[in-house]
């Protein structure tokens, strides 16, 4: 008997262990809204609760503390303006539903850029495997009918971080999706003629339009126009590179690149050369075709940068994406079977850059290790990345 209660006893132990806060997580606020932070000696990222979001990244050793994701009502704040959450701060994810509503979804409570974001998630787990910090969460989308759930690793003193995530249908009938991780990056890591992206893909269009832009922000990239990247036609007549945030800023860009068809893993990253510091995502090419980017400089200098990899080219309701059914010989939407789940992967970077490192030519995954380079210069960053993608 006494075994039988010894062993009752540790179960509930373990269990009671298994949700509590441990030592590489921390419960606490982020702009006044409910977050948890998770430290791995390297990185300290910040989830909202709420979305899940990935709202602040730092390298535990920057005395700056700067993070390069996009912080709205910080930026609200250093303005003077009323400063409101957005739920779409940083890196949140849009699904089911990468753009405006239609106005039937409208009607029924659909928000644009699906449900998931506004969702208060429920932390399901999180624990030290080995060396590696492991938090999942997971949130109900009343309206989709669908669970989306999402798994956070870092492992002990590596720059980065894995995410793991699964979509359920619990509907008994196959649908098309639309799913977007909206990773933005803001100011100041985002520089006026400084901050460079770079991405694995060249087959580009501007996204159409009608207008010219909206308040202190104009267009200048001519609407609809295909283009090899980073090259895009502007309305002046003159190529504008889009590769690097503008000088001058007052401008609204919007364009697409189709990921490169002939690789397995594609990548994007977001160089500040001064600063040295390099943020990138890798992830398959099978889940996310497509990299969508949104360039918001306004002459405030608070300026953003989505490098939105996703299902589908450009940010529109579901049915124009649906509609469509391919652009550039590629799927413009992805199915989910019935009453099943499907998963994705990414993995995402932070680190220092090297003397000289200017730009990417090219992100690896190898053995263990995600190699970045920079030909022009010959130089490499190489991080240690022990888990799978």
């Amino acid at each position: 008997m006494k075994t039988v209660t010894a062993c009752l006893f540790l179960f509930a132990l373990c269990a009671l262990t298994t949700l509590a806060h441990p030592e590489f997580l921390k419960k606490g606020t982020f702009e006044e809204q409910p977050a948890l932070t998770l430290s791995n000696g390297a990185l300290e990222l910040t989830v909202l609760t709420q979305g899940a979001a990935l709202a602040n990244l730092v390298l535990v050793n920057d005395a700056e503390k700067l993070s390069p994701l996009w912080n709205p009502r910080r930026m609200a704040r250093e303005l003077g303006n009323t400063a409101q959450f957005n739920p779409g701060t940083g890196h949140f994810v849009c699904v089911d539903g990468f753009g405006p509503a239609s106005p039937e979804e409208r009607a029924a409570g659909l928000p644009g850029h699906g449900e998931a974001h506004f969702q208060v998630f429920e932390q399901r787990y999180a624990a030290k495997e080995g060396k590696t910090a492991v938090v999942t969460m997971a949130a109900k989308l009343p309206i989709v009918q669908e669970i989306f759930t999402r798994t956070y690793r870092m492992v002990e003193g590596e720059n980065v971080i894995y995410v793991e995530s699964q979509l359920e249908n619990l509907l008994g009938f196959d649908r098309p999706v639309n799913w977007a991780e909206h990773a933005t990056i803001g100011s100041p890591f985002l520089e006026s003629g400084v901050t460079v992206v770079d991405v694995s893909g060249s087959r580009s269009r501007a996204r159409p339009y009608q207008g010219g832009g909206a308040g202190a922000t104009q267009r200048r990239l001519v609407s609809g126009k295909d283009f090899t990247w980073p090259m895009a036609p502007g309305l002046d007549g003159a190529n504008v590179d889009i590769r690097r945030a503008p000088e001058n800023p007052h401008y609204l860009d919007h364009a697409v690149t189709l990921l490169d068809p002939s690789r397995r893993l594609e990548w994007v990253t977001a160089l500040h050369p001064g600063k040295r510091l390099i943020l990138g995502y890798v992830f398959k090419r099978e889940e996310y075709p497509w990299l969508q980017y949104w360039g918001n400089y306004p002459p405030t200098q608070k300026m953003a940068r989505g490098m939105e990899f996703s299902t589908q080219p450009f940010d529109v309701p579901r049915r124009e994406a649906v509609s469509s059914g391919a652009m550039f010989d590629t799927p413009t939407y992805r199915w989910l079977p019935a009453k099943a789940k499907i998963e994705s992967r990414f993995l995402l970077f932070y680190a220092r850059a090297p003397e000289g490192f200017g730009k990417v030519d090219d992100v690896r995954v190898e053995n263990g290790q995600i190699v970045i380079e920079d030909r022009g210069a010959n130089k490499r960053i190489t991080l240690a990345a022990s888990l799978p993608l």
